[in-house]
């Protein structure tokens, strides 16, 4: 199989200069990507495309290949192409016929021809006469130039002919590794789950700030958040998780400031230490999750109240989107299902909550708090770098079991999300595989038999040593990790 890879609009708009170093880096991130299923996948960068060249010996790899196709920046739409050499118009007629006779039957039809090099016929001559004969030659139901059924796409590049069979949709925006980092405050719901995507989709080396206010519980739920979207989205390039401990700030809060004021406190609070974690990694912009006037503390006289206690730039990327939009997007980007099941943890509740926050009262309750506990919280802070998170964890709990070859009678948990499994299912001939999306490991798992031993596999082996430390730490024996070898 091939494929033709066709570079965002805007990446095509850019400076001749920087539309080659943005072209190279999504090639580098390419050849990351998929040299991690075979080096023998071959990526050939040209100016106006990116040529995948996939042996067949790989067929059995198009769907997850697709999958991170689709998820990479930098990508507008990807075509799944019949690559031969041709020689006349006729030629090129001859081997159009047999990929669409089936696909036009009965249906409208216009051909599409981009065209590049030197030859005797332009792209309307293409068009025309590969129409004619379509036209003659199949059931369809005729041509149709402005609203057809079927789009028939043709690439001619010098002497090579490209036949598309199938056109996929990318993300576009601009590659991981051509922007520079920001820090994502994320707390695991849909909000910031979003708004970190799509600053990831926007290109940005996007690292991950938690404030912890609900404990290991929480801090476990939010990572596999976080881990999800950098190995979706972003895991050519290495980020950072940051922990900071935010419970005795929140009791600081809820001690020394009155009621109604409490949430714009919290979040300055939170946006002057994020300020002082992204300092330290050389970051300068901040990330959040708020949209306008989603909650109380979303107003826009709050929200510029909450900026004014940073100089850090802060991007919004939700600042405009509804509820339902964004519920939508966590949907179709796969983090709803486990966004929806992780708790609220705000900490700070107000009953009548300010709206229209006033600096100098603002600045008069923060008075009061005694800030040598926000001092200690980013001080304690731990960052550690997210491919390496289940390595840091400091736990009581039994060292995890990681089995390459599973005995007989050891059920294997497939814990990835229903997408990833979908595209790269998991086939063993001695062990039975279930499968149990690992935002519903830890309410399912405390219900299936103790006599059985389990193993956890992900693609990574990240997720599941994550969890598998988490349920030993919670008394379950009969847990450990399926990494199969190269």
């Amino acid at each position: 199989m091939k494929y033709l890879v066709k570079y965002s609009p805007e990446m095509t708009i850019k400076s001749r200069p920087v539309r080659s170093r943005f072209a190279k880096q999504l090639k580098n991130n390419l050849v990351v990507l998929l040299g991690r299923i075979s080096p023998e996948i071959e990526i050939i960068g040209r100016w106006d495309y990116i040529q995948i060249n996939v042996p067949d010996s790989l067929q059995s790899e198009l769907g997850y290949i697709e999958q991170i196709l689709a998820s990479t920046q930098g990508i507008c739409f990807f075509e799944e192409v019949q690559h031969s050499k041709y020689e006349d118009l006729d030629d090129i007629f001859a081997k159009t016929l047999p990929i669409y006779r089936d696909k036009l039957d009965g249906k409208t039809f216009a051909v599409r021809c981009n065209r590049s090099g030197n030859q005797p016929f332009n792209s309307m001559d293409v068009e025309k006469f590969v129409g004619e004969g379509l036209n003659h030659n199949t059931q369809a139901a005729g041509v149709n130039l402005n609203n057809p059924d079927v789009v028939v796409k043709i690439e001619v590049r010098n002497e090579n002919l490209f036949v598309v069979e199938k056109t996929h949709r990318g993300l576009n925006g601009f590659p991981m590794g051509s922007q520079d980092g920001v820090l994502s405050l994320i707390s695991g719901g849909f909000d910031s789950a979003v708004s970190s995507y799509l600053s990831m989709r926007r290109g940005l080396l996007t690292h991950f700030c938690f404030f912890n206010l609900g404990g290991d519980e929480h801090e476990i739920a939010v990572k596999e958040v976080a881990l999800y979207l950098w190995m979706r989205y972003g895991s050519t390039h290495p980020v950072r998780f940051i922990t900071v401990p935010f419970e005795e700030v929140v009791r600081e809060i809820l001690e020394k400031v009155d009621n109604s004021q409490m949430g714009v406190v919290l979040k300055r609070v939170m946006l002057r230490a994020a300020t002082r974690v992204a300092e330290k990694m050389n970051v300068e912009v901040l990330v959040t999750g708020e949209s306008v006037a989603q909650v109380s503390s979303q107003t826009l006289r709050n929200l510029s109240v909450i900026d004014k206690v940073t100089d850090a730039l802060v991007l919004r990327p939700l600042a405009m989107m509804e509820k339902q939009d964004i519920v939508d997007l966590a949907r179709s980007i796969g983090t709803e299902e486990f966004s929806a099941v992780i708790p609220e943890y705000c900490g700070v509740i107000s009953v009548n909550p300010t709206t229209r926050a006033r600096m100098h009262k603002i600045e008069k309750q923060e008075g009061q708090l005694d800030l040598a506990v926000l001092d200690v919280a980013v001080e304690n802070a731990v960052s550690v770098l997210i491919d390496r998170i289940d390595l840091e964890e400091e736990r009581s709990c039994k060292e995890v079991r990681i089995v390459a070859a599973p005995e007989f009678g050891e059920v294997i948990l497939d814990i990835r999300h229903p997408d990833e499994e979908e595209k790269r299912p998991l086939t063993l001939t001695k062990n039975v595989v279930e499968k149990i999306p690992f935002y519903k490991l830890n309410s399912a798992f405390p219900s299936l038999p103790t006599e059985t031993d389990y193993l956890l596999y992900c693609s990574k082996g990240l997720m599941s040593k994550l969890h598998a430390a988490y349920l030993l730490e919670q008394g379950f024996d009969n847990v450990g990790v399926y990494r199969p070898g190269p």
